[in-house]
């Protein structure tokens, strides 16, 4: 593709991350832990996920998300910068990721904010106001276009949740974490497509339908997002507590509609004040009824 990765050997993201420091941890996933690093050059900031081979499933994981990344490249993705395979200074297998840093973190964060780990921090200043939200949905929705639609093959994401939503310092949002991801029609010839690990994903945004086979597809994705949609503006979780029965999120919110929209939303949202309220409400209608 005429693009130049960096080359960088384990001894280099050791350094970089301080020893892969728990000071550097800044996110654990179902195959490994991301750590956040500065290279030599004292300017380029990077997150390093390191797969934990231990677990099953974790080098089939790193195939998938090379393969899936190798050629593409949008502005709602997150970068990939390397891939480091190697033998630790123990004599171990080291497979890891290098990508673009993303100084805000997850959006999981954002939505979720716990003054408890972060003490001295103001919740006020962890909150999205409406424009910011909408706008992060944006982001995702052409970034599932580009991956769907966007080059010559469809690229499945599989795992769409907000903890995979990282957003840069202008609160920018980008897709990551392809571990999961499959390319389910490609110009490569059917062998060298790549493959999920069964179909795990997150419980709560796969669709029921992957429960009962192995085939995933486009539509599965745009579940997905629809559902964290839903999630951003009500701050619910798809598996709250709250939710019994045969109540789930997407039923929630449609029996909310459209009277009762401002009881469901994140009290967050309606923070400030508002010129024209019925406005406000029939806005928030629209954007919930879509998903």
């Amino acid at each position: 593709m005429g693009t130049q990765f960096l080359r960088l050997s384990y001894s280099d993201l050791l350094k970089a991350t301080g020893g892969f420091a728990e000071t550097s941890l800044v996110g654990v996933g179902s195959f490994g832990y991301v750590y956040k690093g500065v290279l030599d050059d004292g300017v380029t900031v990077i997150a390093v996920k390191v797969l934990n081979l231990v677990v099953k499933g974790a080098s089939k994981s790193f195939l998938a998300e090379c393969n899936s990344l190798r050629g593409i490249r949008h502005k709602n993705l997150v970068k990939i910068l390397s891939v480091c395979e190697r033998i630790d200074f123990q004599g171990n297998d080291f497979k890891a990721l290098v990508y673009e840093f993303k100084a805000n973190g997850s959006l999981d964060k954002w939505l979720y904010y716990n003054g408890e780990q972060e003490e001295g921090s103001d919740a006020q200043l962890r909150n999205l106001d409406l424009i910011e939200r909408l706008d992060i949905a944006i982001d995702v929705a052409h970034a599932l276009e580009y991956l769907h639609s966007g080059i010559g093959s469809v690229i499945v994401h599989g795992n769409l949740n907000p903890s995979n939503i990282l957003l840069d310092e202008e609160k920018t949002a980008c897709v990551g974490d392809f571990g999961l991801s499959k390319i389910v029609s490609s110009v490569l010839p059917p062998r060298e497509n790549s493959s999920t690990i069964g179909i795990k994903g997150t419980i709560g945004y796969v669709p029921p339908e992957y429960g009962m086979s192995n085939a995933i597809s486009a539509e599965g994705d745009v579940y997905s997002y629809g559902i964290l949609v839903l999630e951003m503006f009500t701050k619910k979780r798809p598996t709250d507590d709250s939710f019994m029965d045969q109540v789930n999120l997407h039923n929630f919110v449609d029996a909310a509609l459209p009277d009762h929209v401002m009881e469901i939303l994140d009290p967050l949202v309606r923070i400030g004040p508002r010129q024209n309220n019925n406005m406000f409400e029939d806005c928030m209608s629209c954007i919930l009824n879509i998903s």
